[in-house]
């Protein structure tokens, strides 16, 4: 009798720990969104959007620059979203297998602009005006590495000013180090998209914006190794939505 005891004992605690580890399963869904630094702040509200929605999910974020994300997935970090900031990294994305093509798609639109800070005595009126002595340090982004350094280079050399400035730039590694540059005025100027600005009113402004005949547009895709293939597709139909698409519009993204 005491050995069927201690076996219904034994029993019904093994029964009980597996009724404690998925419940714990259960609460613990990560979602690995690994997302371009420009969308920082919108996509950190459709995280929190996105899991009011889903309970027991828990998104995790991770920004950074476009290219370095890409890196990070093909070399087996976790992620089930890849969001970039131009189409060369998802391309490259793509390329390497680490995104399913069947799953990308654009879902925002951008715009580079060049920003000096708040209390700036000049402001630069054309790109022309950044080949001025007055303009000595200037944040640029890498084109072999970051989104927006790549857009920066073409609107600079179709403007015939590539060599010129970048003689006189600063390297960020990714936009909102080049915000931040800015707004602690440690360089004269520097090139952002639209939206990085818009975060800081009080310590940048904008002093250019430059129109592009290759827009800048975002791409996001499922990764090829996510473990998370429904919720991940869950997620992106979420940011397309209505209700994604006004988030990002907020934040001043524009339409793909």
């Amino acid at each position: 009798m005491l050995k069927k005891t201690r076996l219904k004992a034994a029993i019904g605690a093994a029964f009980a720990a597996t009724l404690v580890f998925s419940a714990g399963a259960a609460q613990a869904t990560d979602l690995v969104v690994s997302a371009a630094a420009s969308l920082t702040n919108a996509f950190k509200e459709l995280a929190q959007s996105f899991e009011q929605q889903h309970p027991g999910v828990k998104v995790i974020s991770n920004f950074g620059a476009s290219d370095v994300l890409m890196q990070q997935i093909v070399r087996g970090a976790p992620a089930d979203v890849f969001a970039s900031a131009d189409q060369t990294a998802m391309d490259k994305a793509v390329a390497e297998k680490a995104v399913n093509p069947a799953t990308r798609k654009n879902f925002a639109a951008n715009q580079i602009v060049v920003i000096v800070p708040h209390d700036a005595r000049h402001q630069p009126a054309t790109l022309a005006d950044l080949t001025r002595p007055d303009y000595q340090r200037i944040a640029l982004g890498n084109p072999a590495s970051v989104p927006f350094g790549r857009y920066t280079k073409g609107a600079l050399e179709q403007a015939g000013l590539w060599s010129q400035v970048q003689a006189k730039g600063v390297m960020a590694e990714n936009v909102r180090t080049s915000l931040d540059y800015v707004a602690r005025g440690e360089v004269d100027a520097g090139f952002v998209f639209a939206t990085d600005a818009a975060v800081m009113p009080d310590k940048v402004k904008v002093a250019i914006r430059i129109p592009s005949d290759t827009p800048a547009t975002y791409p996001i895709a499922i990764t090829s190794g996510s473990r998370q293939q429904e919720l991940a597709a869950q997620f992106v139909a979420y940011v397309l939505s209505p209700n994604g698409q006004t988030v990002l519009a907020r934040y001043g993204f524009l339409k793909p």
